[in-house]
């Protein structure tokens, strides 16, 4: 098997790893009781459920990838574009004074680093459609 081949299995696995993790979590803050509730502090609600939502498309996502289907790298590019979006209001959040955890700061900083390496990854290994290719992935 090529290296591009082990790339793309390691992305998706990482996708769905990921993804089970966020729902996870999503769903244990969201969801949970009182204690679960008061353990995520600060948190910011949009954020959350972003974040939960958003697991299950990095499930589909990374099973995608792992079958090498299109629309798979179609969903990896919305899903971090959608991270990137969520991203801007959270820092709008900030800026206008609303209560947050630092630690959310750091999650959607990884997330938004773990997709973009994702997409690029999936631009290649599935269609080939690397930096220099253009767009023949759309």
């Amino acid at each position: 098997m090529d290296d591009r081949r082990w790339g793309l299995i390691l992305a998706a696995g990482v996708a769905v790893l990921f993804g089970l993790l966020t729902i996870f979590a999503g769903g244990r803050a969201l969801f949970g009781g009182a204690e679960a509730r008061a353990a995520v502090g600060d948190a910011v609600a949009f954020v959350l459920w972003f974040n939960f939502l958003a697991g299950f498309a990095y499930v589909a996502a990374g099973v995608g990838l792992f079958l090498r289907r299109p629309w798979a790298v179609r969903l990896s590019v919305a899903i971090l574009v959608a991270t990137i979006s969520v991203m801007i209001a959270f820092a709008v959040h900030l800026l206008l004074g609303g209560a947050y955890e630092m630690r959310t700061v750091a999650a959607m900083s990884l997330r938004t680093v773990v997709w973009g390496i994702i997409v690029a990854v999936a631009l290649r290994d599935v269609t080939g459609a690397g930096p220099a290719a253009g767009n023949r992935w759309l």
